[in-house]
């Protein structure tokens, strides 16, 4: 008991020794570094899940109200919200051009909110095509804002590891030249070195796996709101041709 005692002990090879024993530009800036793009990564992730999450829940809620409505263009004349909506805002921007085609017709300018669901109405064929275009242009705008920030997210997975081994081998040729400077070097010399070299590594690896996980997820459910918005699109189109091309060859 008395010799265990008396023999040195161990020093406790934690994250925080490695971090103490690293060099300050390969070590502590890089592990600096690689926190701050930590908290940032975490941040975009935990946004863009509450904004997908709100989103998915108002284009339910607006795609059930939207079919239980007899016309198409029942719910932009009622003027209901669904702000949080990627679906509501491409039903807004084909409602919008609806009315811009049926003015260039010589038309009124509100008079389709005037006839309200007026069933006289028409559109040609070339005119309903140019809806579609800006039901298509108001899918891409909604994608675009879908993906915002989700670039960082991708270079936080892929640069992150590249840092991070930048890191340790830099810290690793310091530590060799302090052993050639010194001569013979005993293994406790050593090991601080590389423990401290080695810490950039595992911070980055902090850093690239959640982010790479939370991208793919967050990818994942921005592909299923962007084929939702397009087969609402299409959906939206054949009722207003149901509608519009009525007793028309």
């Amino acid at each position: 008991m008395t010799l265990a005692l008396m023999m040195p002990q161990p020093v406790l090879a934690d994250a925080w020794y490695a971090f103490q024993n690293s060099n300050f530009v390969s070590g502590k800036l890089f592990v600096g570094i690689l926190f701050v793009v930590s908290i940032y990564a975490w941040t975009v992730m935990v946004a863009k899940w509450l904004m997908l999450k709100r989103a998915r829940r108002a284009g339910k809620h607006f795609i059930n109200t939207f079919r239980k409505e007899q016309h198409p263009l029942a719910l932009f004349l009622k003027q209901l919200p669904f702000p949080n909506s990627p679906l509501f805002k491409v039903y807004e921007g084909a409602c919008t051009a609806v009315g811009i085609e049926l003015e260039v017709r010589g038309k009124e300018s509100a008079e389709l909110f005037v006839r309200g669901l007026d069933r006289n109405l028409k559109l040609n064929p070339y005119q309903l095509t140019a809806i579609r275009n800006a039901a298509e242009r108001s899918i891409a705008d909604q994608a675009l804002e879908l993906e915002d920030r989700m670039g960082f997210l991708s270079t936080a997975a892929s640069a992150a590891p590249l840092l991070g081994l930048l890191g340790t081998v830099w810290g690793v040729m310091d530590t060799f030249s302090s052993m050639a400077k010194a001569g013979a070097a005993s293994i406790g010399e050593v090991a601080p070195g590389i423990s401290g070299a080695l810490i950039t590594t595992a911070a980055a690896l902090v850093v690239a796996i959640p982010s790479a996980v939370g991208y793919n997820y967050l990818a994942g459910e921005i592909r299923t709101i962007a084929v939702q918005m397009d087969n609402f699109a299409d959906e939206l189109m054949s009722a207003l041709q149901r509608e519009f091309l009525k007793d028309q060859g």
